[in-house]
């Protein structure tokens, strides 16, 4: 009877974890991971193209993948190969991690504005369901 007990007590603690953390098990101990892919905006919608963050290369240093037509929004931006995040939560690309072409700085809400150069005005943004049709 206490082996009955026992099993059903188990049971229930089971299930109140499951349906705590939305129902499965994977779920538990898992934080949602951050888009990869942006959406580049100049000027309030003249022009947008999609960036990509790759691989990490180091602390803070990744690689970038850019759009061909990145250029129109910024000429040279389509030389940038790597996403340079700083402690204190800006961001830069580069063509060669060091020199900065583009640099960021957190947004309100969710995203980045550029502060460097200072025209044209940029916007960089998750979007997860941004395709290639830039």
């Amino acid at each position: 009877m206490k082996t009955l007990s026992t099993l059903i007590g188990a049971a229930a603690l089971f299930g109140g974890v499951q349906l705590f953390h939305g129902g499965g098990v994977e779920g538990i101990g898992e934080e949602a991971t951050p888009s990869n892919t942006y959406r580049l905006v100049a000027n309030g919608d003249e022009g947008a193209c999609a960036v990509t963050r790759g691989a990490s290369v180091s602390d803070g240093l990744s690689l970038l993948e850019v759009a061909p037509n990145c250029h129109r929004l910024l000429p040279g931006l389509e030389q940038a190969k790597f996403w340079h995040e700083q402690n204190d939560g800006t961001v830069a690309f580069s063509a060669n991690g060091i020199d900065p072409i583009v640099t960021f700085a957190v947004a309100d809400g969710d995203g980045y504005e550029s502060y460097a150069p200072a025209l044209p005005l940029l916007s960089l943004a998750a979007d997860g369901d941004l395709r290639r049709r830039d």
